[in-house]
């Protein structure tokens, strides 16, 4: 024992090396452990063991840096484990979701080995997760150098080209479904990567921000494609299990949205950015449509952000931008077409109400497509529609008061302006209480007609009567009665496309017309799929389109 005032003795030679001997059997103890629960892939439990170990590591690399500083050997196989551990723990984060700490471990250890074959693989999957195509494409690149990827080249071939094919959808916004919807959706659903195209987010005047076109853009041209950050599906029967089962999804598609955003620093700073509805309109941020593009990479800068959203916050972010796959603007393709699904998309929360939308939305999996309903000039506010817009103006403003807004929008006010015209308000009467359909539409053809309504203007009012005119164009006797004195349905179909944007039940009419009329000419065919690219957008080529209308 050391005498009072002298320094402890340091441990001699021998006691150094049977402690380095017990650290050796520790560490051998905690690699079979990691190892077997990894193989038995129980995650949570073998990141526990996997960390022991890393920090034995990190421990005695640190402490021996002075006392083996010439032993190499030594060194190397430490930083081997080290290297090694790390890149297992990285796979168990990733299979548990928690992709951020995933990607710290992986760069760690190659910053030991930076060629190490298995975390260049584990790297990859994250940065494909992540939508970040072009670094993952590298990884795998750089994996298939490596001579264990002779054992594994047929799974490096297949991540090698996912990674070009999603790389290339995300540049280019070229989609295609035709194989999937000529097959009937069976199968696989197709993978489909992130894109952004021809838009910008800026201050609206229909409601604190929105998207904006930069360019000219053609019917059918894709605006975004986004896959959810959390989406919760269920099969609704009856009125009463229904809404109780909605508040059980609605609970756990919360949950999943938390799971989100406290697994993901940039997730959570991006869905820090969505409105809750809370904040004074005029003074909301506008962000840099650049951070939701999938090649962006690192944080993204947010004043006042804070690492976690709290949960009040959430739900009411969720209140306001969730998006339903059955609403009034969208269409689902392929298995969940099936179920009442709710999710939060971020880049689509951005996209405001209008009652003469220019977009609409086709669910494909949890991929969200936006496209153009009708041809869209630069500068122009993207929209879609909340709720049904085929209605007249008093029904869109309850169904807009339901939402806890007032739509502002080009047809409302002109709507405002001329429904103090009592014609019209008997005709709106009219069709609530079943009036003669044909006579609806001719008499307010004739009123549009005195009133000096001309254009676009006429659409409006067509589409809040269109009950009045898709009955009376699928009805022969009313037909035989009124054909000679409506317009017709091509021309109808076209000013109401044109005026509330591609609606199912209006190119239903316009399809049924071709059909009636024997296929149509080259000229009427393209008519029709061009209202077919307003519905579904440009993801398939014209046989497949053909198959989706029934033509």
């Amino acid at each position: 024992m050391a005498q009072e005032g002298q320094p402890p003795q340091q441990p001699g030679p021998a006691a150094t090396m049977a402690g380095e001997e017990q650290l050796d059997l520790l560490m051998q103890e905690l690699r079979s452990k990691a190892t077997e629960l990894f193989l038995r892939e129980q995650w949570a439990q073998s990141l526990q063991v996997y960390s022991q170990l890393i920090s034995l590591c990190q421990d005695r690399i640190s402490s021996g840096a002075l006392l083996r500083a010439s032993d190499q050997d030594w060194l190397s196989k430490l930083q081997k484990s080290l290297c090694l551990a790390l890149s297992n723990r990285a796979v168990a984060r990733y299979r548990m979701r928690d992709l951020d700490e995933a990607l710290r471990d992986c760069d760690e250890a190659l910053g030991i080995e930076n060629a190490h074959f298995k975390t260049l693989l584990c790297k990859g999957r994250i940065l494909l997760e992540l939508s970040r195509y072009a670094p993952a494409l590298e990884c795998f690149r750089l994996a298939s150098l490596d001579p264990q990827a002779i054992a594994n080249l047929e799974a490096l071939s297949r991540l090698l080209e996912r990674c070009r094919k999603l790389d290339l959808q995300s540049r280019t916004g070229n989609f295609d479904l035709s194989d999937w919807v000529l097959g009937g959706f069976r199968g696989e659903l197709p993978e489909l990567a992130e894109f952004v195209g021809a838009v910008e987010i800026k201050k609206s005047d229909l409601s604190g921000r929105g998207l904006f076109a930069t360019k000219n853009i053609d019917t059918g041209t894709l605006l975004v494609v986004t896959k959810a950050i959390a989406i919760e599906r269920g099969i609704l029967l009856g009125e009463e299990l229904g809404e109780s089962k909605q508040l059980v999804m609605w609970k756990s598609f919360v949950n999943r949205v938390a799971d989100s955003s406290s697994k993901c620093k940039r997730m959570s700073q991006l869905i820090g950015k969505l409105s809750s509805g809370e904040e004074d309109m005029g003074e909301l941020e506008v962000p840099d449509i650049a951070i939701f593009r999938p090649e962006k990479e690192g944080d993204v800068t947010c004043s006042n952000h804070q690492e976690t959203i709290e949960m009040g916050r959430i739900l009411t972010i969720l209140d306001v931008n969730s998006l339903v796959e059955d609403a009034i603007s969208a269409k689902v393709l392929g298995r969940n077409r099936d179920y009442y699904g709710v999710g939060i998309w971020l880049l689509p929360s951005f996209i405001n109400h209008s009652c003469c939308p220019n977009a609409r939305r086709l669910h494909v999996g949890n991929h969200l497509i936006v496209h153009a309903s009708r041809d869209i000039k630069v500068g122009e506010e993207i929209t879609f529609p909340y709720f049904d817009v085929l209605a007249p103006l008093e029904m869109r403003r309850k169904m807009s008061g339901n939402w806890g807004f007032r739509c502002s929008c080009k047809r409302c006010k002109f709507e405002e302006e001329i429904s103090s015209k009592q014609e019209l308000k008997d005709l709106e009467i009219g069709l609530e209480l079943g009036m003669d359909l044909g006579s609806l539409v001719y008499r307010l053809e004739e009123g549009m007609r005195r009133w000096g309504v001309r254009g676009k203007q006429k659409g409006y009012l067509r589409a809040s009567l269109w009950g009045a005119y898709s009955g009376t164009y699928g009805s022969e006797k009313i037909m035989r009665r009124w054909g000679r004195r409506v317009p017709t349905p091509e021309v109808v179909v076209e000013s109401v496309v044109e005026a509330a944007g591609g609606d199912e039940r209006v190119v239903k009419v316009g399809v049924e017309q071709v059909k009636r009329s024997g296929g149509g000419g080259v000229v009427e065919m393209e008519r029709v799929f061009k209202l077919g690219r307003g519905l579904y957008g440009k993801v398939m080529k014209k046989q497949a389109l053909r198959a989706l209308m029934e033509l």
